[in-house]
C-alpha cells in the first residue's frame, strides 16, 4: 500500500463530507458561515483519519465511521475556535489565515463553537452503525471533550500561566488538553468496528505515546518554526508564560522524547493488532512533521 495515498484519500473523504455540512438557507447564515468558515479551514484532519484507519484495522466499514469521523474533527474544531479567543490564547492567526472572531466577532465565535459541539454529537449518533456501538462511541468522546478531557486540560493549561510546572503536571495537562481527543478517536474507531477489549487497550496505549510525541514535538515547532511555516503564530506559549516541553527540556532532547514515545506507540500497535503498516507509518510522519 502506499501510505501516502491512502491518507490522502481518507483525508479527502473527511473533507467532502465535512463540505457538505451547515448548508442550508436560514436566518443563522452567518452562524454557519462562521462554523464553515473554520471547519473548512483545512488542516491535517488526524483525528479522523485515525479513526477510520482504526475502523478499518477491526474490520469495520468506512460509512459507519464517516459520521462519526466527522463529528470528531466537529468537536476538534470547536475546540480550536474557542482556544483562539481573546479569553484564551488570544491569537490572531490559525491554519494561515485570520482566527474566527477576527472575522465573525467574539460573540458569533463562541455560538460557532458551541454549535459545532452539538453537531458533532449529532454526527456521531447518525451513524449507521449498530445502535450499541454508535452510543459507545458517543460516550467516549464525551469523556473525552469534558472536565476530565480535554476541557479538564485547557483550564489546568490556563491555571498554570506564570507559575512553575513540572514535568508530571505537563504530562499530566496534555494527557487531557491534546492526548484525550485523540485517545477519543482511535478508541471510537474500534468500537465503530466492534473491536475487543484487548483492541481497544492498545488503541488507548498508542494513543497516549501518539499525543505525547504529537506534544512535544508541537512545542519544538512553536520555538524553531514560523509563523508563515505553520500557518499559526508562534512563541504564544513563551508569551503567556507557560511553561512547554520545550522549556523544560531543550530542543534536542525534546527530539529525543519524540522518537521515543513514537516507537512506544507503534509498539503498542504491534501487541494486538496485524496489518497495521498505515497507522506505524502515520506516527513515523507525525514525529517528523514540520508544521
Amino acid at each position: 500500500m502506499d501510505y501516502e495515498q491512502e491518507y490522502l484519500r481518507l483525508r479527502t473523504m473527511v473533507n467532502e463530507a465535512l463540505d457538505c455540512c451547515f448548508i442550508q438557507s436560514c436566518e443563522q447564515g452567518e452562524l454557519l458561515e462562521a462554523m464553515r468558515y473554520s471547519l473548512l479551514a483545512g488542516g491535517k484532519r488526524i483525528r479522523p483519519v485515525l479513526l477510520l484507519a482504526f475502523a478499518d484495522l477491526c474490520g469495520g466499514r468506512e460509512e459507519d465511521a464517516l459520521p462519526a469521523a466527522c463529528g470528531i474533527e466537529m468537536l476538534h474544531t470547536y475546540s480550536l475556535i474557542h482556544d483562539d479567543l481573546p479569553c484564551m490564547d488570544d491569537d490572531d492567526l490559525r491554519r494561515g489565515r485570520p482566527t474566527c472572531h477576527k472575522v465573525y466577532g467574539e460573540t458569533n465565535a463562541v455560538l460557532a463553537g458551541d454549535a459545532l459541539q452539538a453537531a458533532a454529537f449529532y454526527s456521531v449518533l447518525c451513524s449507521p452503525a449498530d445502535p450499541s456501538r454508535t452510543a459507545a462511541m458517543a460516550k467516549t468522546l464525551a469523556e473525552a471533550a469534558g472536565e476530565r478531557g480535554m476541557c479538564g486540560g485547557q483550564y489546568l493549561d490556563t491555571c498554570k500561566e506564570d507559575s512553575e510546572v513540572d514535568e508530571q503536571e505537563l504530562c499530566s495537562i496534555h494527557s487531557m488538553k491534546t492526548g484525550a481527543l485523540l485517545r477519543a478517536a482511535c478508541v471510537m474507531g474500534v468500537q465503530c468496528a466492534g473491536g475487543s477489549r484487548e483492541q481497544v487497550r492498545a488503541a488507548e496505549d498508542f494513543a497516549w505515546h501518539l499525543g505525547m510525541a504529537f506534544q512535544i514535538r508541537d512545542d519544538m515547532l512553536d520555538e524553531i518554526s514560523t509563523a508563515d511555516e505553520l500557518g499559526k503564530t508562534v512563541g504564544s506559549d513563551a508569551r503567556d508564560g507557560k511553561t512547554t516541553f520545550a522549556s523544560l527540556f531543550g530542543i534536542s532532547s525534546c527530539a529525543a522524547l519524540v522518537r521515543e514515545h513514537t516507537e512506544k506507540a507503534k509498539d503498542a500497535l504491534r501487541s494486538a493488532f496485524s496489518g497495521a503498516g498505515f497507522l506505524l507509518w502515520l506516527a513515523d510522519s507525525l514525529a517528523d512533521r514540520t508544521k
